[in-house]
Parts: C-alpha cells; sequence; structure tokens
C-alpha cells in the first residue's frame, strides 16, 4: 500500500481532526465495514469506523467523546468512531494487524484485522451485510478455506456462546464461497 494513501472524503478529514487532538501515538484496532471497504475495496458505504482497542488507553476516552455518534465532529462530518462493546475475534489477532494508512497521520495508527479475523469476527452476527462482507473478502484474497476453518477450530470456536451454531454457520459460509468459485 502507498505510503501517501488516505481513506477518501469525508473520512480523511475526520481522522485528521482526531489526529491533531491525540498526545502521541494511538493505535486503533479496526474492524467492520470501514476496512471491508477501505482496505480491501469493497463498494459500499458505511458511516461508522468500528474499533474494538484503542490502545493507549488514556487517549481512548478522549478520541471516543470527540468522534462518537452525536458528537459535534460527526455533525460536522456524517462519520463517527463506534466502540464495539462485544466482539469476537481469534485469540491471536494482534499479531496479525495490518497498518491502514500508513504515514498518514501523524498520531493515530489504524491497525485492520487480517482478512480472516475480519470473516471470522462476522461470524456470530451473521447479518446479510456480513455475509456480503465475508462473500467479497473470499474472492478478493482469495480465502484458502482450509486456513479460515483451522484459524476458527483453534483462535475463535471456544469463545463462542453456542459454537453447535457457529460450527453450522461457517459450514454454510464455506459451501456458499465454494459455490462462488465454481461459478
Amino acid at each position: 500500500m502507498p505510503e501517501d494513501r488516505r481513506p477518501p472524503e469525508p473520512w480523511d478529514s475526520f481522522l485528521k481532526a482526531l489526529d491533531a487532538v491525540a498526545q502521541g501515538v494511538v493505535r486503533l484496532d479496526c474492524l467492520g465495514g470501514f476496512v471491508v471497504s477501505q482496505l480491501y475495496g469493497f463498494e459500499r458505504t458505511t458511516a461508522d469506523l468500528d474499533v474494538m482497542e484503542l490502545a493507549p488507553f488514556e487517549q481512548a476516552e478522549k478520541l471516543m467523546s470527540l468522534g462518537a455518534e452525536g458528537s459535534p465532529l460527526h455533525r460536522e462530518h456524517h462519520v463517527f468512531i463506534h466502540k464495539v462493546g462485544v466482539a469476537t475475534v481469534p485469540e491471536d489477532y494482534e499479531a496479525r494487524l495490518l497498518e491502514m494508512f500508513p504515514g498518514a497521520y501523524m498520531n493515530l495508527r489504524l491497525m485492520a484485522l487480517d482478512p480472516y479475523d475480519l470473516a471470522l469476527s462476522k461470524l456470530e452476527r451473521n447479518s446479510q451485510k456480513d455475509r456480503d462482507d465475508v462473500r467479497f473478502l473470499a474472492k478478493r484474497v482469495p480465502f484458502d478455506l482450509d486456513l479460515l476453518q483451522q484459524r476458527y477450530r483453534t483462535e475463535s470456536r471456544w469463545q463462542l456462546g453456542v459454537a453447535k451454531r457457529e460450527d453450522l454457520t461457517l459450514e454454510l459460509w464455506v459451501e456458499m464461497m465454494e459455490e462462488d468459485r465454481l461459478g
């Protein structure tokens, strides 16, 4: 990814405003539609930047209050940061984070889940939008379906409330991806 790549407006102005008030480097672990569209190129709009983690913690509250839904920045730019309360992600996701827009901001480091972790983070909710995102990622990357299933079994399944339901969901997703490959 080129060093000077920036997100399109209104995201760039919104993130510049947050960057200007951050004191020191702040890491945002991002997932959701923003990552699918901005990093992987899925043409769909989203008004929120889903974030699982903001570090250091001291900066998190400040940036969230400035950029949350209903904030002045949200009203100005019509986009916002959404702190995801509960997200089931593979346990070693941090080792695979990818920086989005390196060098674009002085203080903000937008770190994205890798495509497999991103897909698995959508498993429990399994909305139509989630399935569309996963289907797109499976084609774009393209997914190694054995790796996806292995990561699910070893890093995600044990965290799930109703693992048998998610087993079935993943099985259906894999069938969907295999059908897509056959045309």
